[in-house]
């Protein structure tokens, strides 16, 4: 083992170079609290807002519409808390859907037990909603739609334009879980008619412990904590402004160079799985084929268990993943998996592959000669396999 290959990009990045320089003064030159009015407090909160203006500009809207946060978590749970209460007057019906990441469904569960009555809508195959679904779910208590942009599992991108036209027609906010797409796809937030929209900075090569929330103007929406009045009064608490730097620079990087970036991924990911369903019999790619991130790849062999096939990964230098970060404690099957029809025991052995801009053609060869050694290996193992090719030769 030479070195570490990583393909695991949707769970998090390394800090770009020119991303780690441009906060580096903010640690120990510029240090001053954005709230002083002394000179280096001054320099803090001018980084910030021009952090809020690179924001902004890469997803189309005002600066005064975007809110630093701690993580994507965080703003999943602003946009969904925050228009609950502040909208409980006018109803308390929200749709979402049951491919969400946790950070939106366990904030779901919280608000049902608040009163809340929430619908989670199905997915097909592919993991796309249907829009008439969508439609025929919407009651006159709806006060919230909220759908993530691309599936951290799967990358299965929703139609989101269309879903901001139900939710405009209909006079419904619109929040999208936006943290796998931010500085993957282009993002409008005029054009799409999206009222609400979260993002984390260590998604798109910036620093771990940083986000931000687009909440349009007009858009009521309670804070979720007390304190001070700092993002005008919506977050209470001292800025962490290097980290806000690097999230403003990582996503301005990010939009300049998208095309590039996603010709060069979605390459590789192309690459690797026709080189996997080549070599290795009884895989399925999850997802759809098109309409996915271009950097990922859902694969479940069957036959196998996951961790399994992680921990032979791992052996051999390679960083990969079950499915969710967020979800790595847990022994049950995607829930993503199951939600678009896979059988627990074929969810069980899956392995999502995320591309990323360090990755070269001779990583992706590496990858795959050691998952197909690792593959027949574990399925060598298993007296299901065994079986199963035994009774493929007895026809």
């Amino acid at each position: 083992m030479d070195k570490i290959r990583y393909f695991d990009h949707a769970a998090t990045t390394a800090v770009d170079e020119e991303v780690l320089i441009e906060m580096l003064p903010y640690f120990s030159i510029e240090y001053g609290n954005p709230s002083s009015l002394y000179s280096i407090g001054r320099n803090a909160k001018k980084a910030i807002e021009e952090a809020r203006r690179r924001v902004a500009s890469s997803i189309n809207c005002y600066a005064k519409e975007i809110y630093f946060t701690g993580c994507g978590s965080e703003s999943d749970n602003f946009a969904l808390k925050g228009v609950a209460y502040a909208n409980r007057e006018k109803g308390n019906h929200i749709i979402t859907t049951k491919i969400e990441h946790p950070a939106i469904l366990n904030t779901c569960r919280t608000l049902e037990k608040e009163g809340f009555n929430i619908t989670y809508l199905n997915v097909d195959e592919d993991g796309l909603i249907s829009i008439e679904e969508l439609k025929n779910n919407i009651t006159e208590d709806t006060i919230l739609i909220s759908i993530m942009f691309a599936n951290n599992e799967i990358g299965t991108i929703q139609p989101i334009e269309e879903i901001g036209r139900v939710a405009k027609e209909r006079h419904i906010l619109f929040h999208t879980d936006s943290v796998q797409a931010v500085g993957n796809v282009p993002i409008d937030v005029q054009k799409m008619n999206i009222d609400l929209l979260s993002m984390s900075a260590h998604k798109f090569y910036g620093p771990k412990g940083v986000g931000a929330i687009y909440i349009k103007n007009g858009v009521k929406c309670s804070k979720l904590q007390d304190g001070g009045h700092q993002e005008k009064d919506k977050r209470a608490g001292t800025e962490n402004v290097a980290g806000i730097v690097g999230l403003g620079k990582a996503i301005q990087i990010a939009y300049e160079n998208l095309d590039a970036y996603n010709a060069s991924i979605s390459n590789l990911r192309d690459y690797y799985e026709m080189q996997i369903q080549k070599n290795i019999p009884y895989v399925k790619v999850n997802g759809h084929i098109t309409k996915r991130l271009p950097g990922n790849s859902n694969i479940s062999f069957k036959f196998i268990d996951g961790e399994s096939l992680l921990l032979n990964l791992d052996m051999k230098g390679i960083c990969a993943s079950t499915g969710s970060a967020c979800s790595s404690g847990s022994t049950n099957p995607s829930h993503v998996l199951l939600a678009i029809g896979l059988p627990d025991s074929i969810a069980k052995g899956t392995l999502r592959i995320t591309f990323g801009k360090e990755n070269t053609k001779e990583d992706v060869d590496y990858l795959v000669n050691n998952l197909i050694e690792a593959v027949q290996k574990l399925r060598n193992m298993s007296s299901e396999y065994l079986q199963f090719i035994k009774n493929q030769n007895l026809k």
